[in-house]
C-alpha cells in the first residue's frame, strides 16, 4: 500500500494547538546508605500551551497564569517552558527549555517551602522513524492525520544539560549536570473509526552522566525510561486530545547519593487547521527543495 493511504499530510495548513497541561520537572535525592530521601517538587505545575506549526517545524510555548487555582498560593514561582521540533525525512529533533523557581522539599520531617530555589534544564533528543507509514506527527503534534494502523522502531539519542541552585538548603549552592544517553524504542498508533486514535510507546536507554559542584565532580552510570500516549481525535481541520509523556532519568551524583530526574506531563488539547498564506507556501517549498526538507 501507498504511505498516503495510511498518512494524511497538510502541506498547505497553518495549524494552532492550545492545550491545559499539568507538568513538573521534580527531583529525588537518595542517600544509598540510608535510604532517607529528600524530593524538589516544584510549586507550579499546571500551565497554558500553545503550539504553533507549518509544515516540519513547530513551536511550543508556555506559561503558568496565577488565575489556575493550583497555582494561586505560589506566589514569587515561575515555570517557563520553550520546545521546537523538526522533522527531516524520517529523522525528528526536538530541543526543550524548562526554567523553573520555587519549590517544596519534601523530607522525612514534612514539607517545606522554598521560594528561591531555581532549575534549569536545556536539551533534547534525535530520534529515527523506520516505518514511513507511522506518523510520530499525529501522537503529539496534530499536523499529520494518521489513517490506518501502523508502528515503528524508533532509535533515540538523548542530551540534557540541568543546572540546580540550591540556596536554602544544605546542598550545593550550584550544581551542573550533563545527561547522555541512547537506545532503541518502539511506538504504535491503533486507528479507531478512522477519525479516533490511540497511540502508545516507549524508550529503554542507558549512557553516562556527568555531575560537578565546586567541590566535587561525579562521573556514574545513567538509565532513561520514557512512556508517551494519546488518545485524540482527527479530522480535515478540527483535532482534538490527551497527551501524556513521562521521561525518568536516573543516576548518581555522588558515591552515596542517587538523583531520579523526572519530567512528566498530562495535556488536554484542542487545535485547528487554517489555509496557509501563499507566499508562506511559496517560501517553504523553495526552503524544502534546497535543502530537502518534505
Amino acid at each position: 500500500m501507498q504511505i498516503q493511504e495510511y498518512i494524511k499530510t497538510f502541506p498547505d495548513k497553518f495549524t494552532i494547538r492550545l492545550g491545559l497541561l499539568n507538568t513538573s520537572n521534580n527531583f529525588i535525592f537518595t542517600d544509598t546508605n540510608t535510604t532517607n530521601r529528600i524530593e524538589l517538587e516544584p510549586n507550579k505545575k499546571t500551565y497554558i500551551g500553545a503550539s504553533f506549526l507549518f509544515r516540519s517545524l513547530e513551536l511550543d510555548l508556555g506559561f503558568s497564569p496565577n488565575f489556575i487555582s493550583n497555582n494561586a498560593d505560589n506566589e514569587g514561582s515561575r515555570l517557563f517552558t520553550l520546545n521546537f521540533r523538526m522533522f527531516w525525512k524520517q529523522w525528528m529533533q526536538t530541543l526543550d527549555f524548562y526554567g523553573q523557581k520555587g519549590f517544596f522539599v519534601n523530607n522525612d520531617l514534612g514539607d517545606e517551602q522554598f521560594p528561591n530555589i531555581r532549575t534549569l534544564k536545556v536539551g533534547g533528543t534525535t530520534a529515527y522513524i523506520f516505518n514511513q507509514k507511522f506518523s510520530f506527527r499525529a501522537i503529539g503534534f496534530q499536523n499529520e492525520w494518521q489513517k490506518k494502523s501502523a508502528g515503528s522502531f524508533i532509535p533515540r539519542f538523548t542530551f540534557y544539560y540541568t543546572k540546580y541552585k540550591l540556596l536554602e538548603t544544605d546542598f550545593e549552592d550550584e550544581v551542573n549536570s550533563y545527561d547522555i544517553a541512547i537506545g532503541p524504542g518502539y511506538h504504535y498508533n491503533l486507528v479507531i473509526d478512522e477519525n479516533y486514535l490511540f497511540g502508545v510507546g516507549s524508550t529503554l536507554g542507558s549512557g553516562i552522566n556527568i555531575t560537578s559542584s565546586a567541590i566535587d565532580k561525579t562521573v556514574s552510570a545513567l538509565y532513561e525510561v520514557i512512556f508517551r500516549g494519546n488518545l485524540g481525535y482527527n479530522s480535515e481541520r478540527f483535532y482534538s486530545g490527551i497527551n501524556a509523556n513521562v521521561i525518568f532519568l536516573e543516576h548518581n551524583t555522588d558515591r552515596q547519593t542517587r538523583l531520579d530526574d523526572r519530567i512528566s506531563f498530562l495535556e488536554f488539547y484542542l487545535g485547528y487547521r487554517f489555509d496557509a498564506p501563499k507566499k508562506w507556501i511559496k517560501a517553504a517549498e523553495g526552503f524544502n527543495r534546497t535543502f530537502g526538507f518534505d
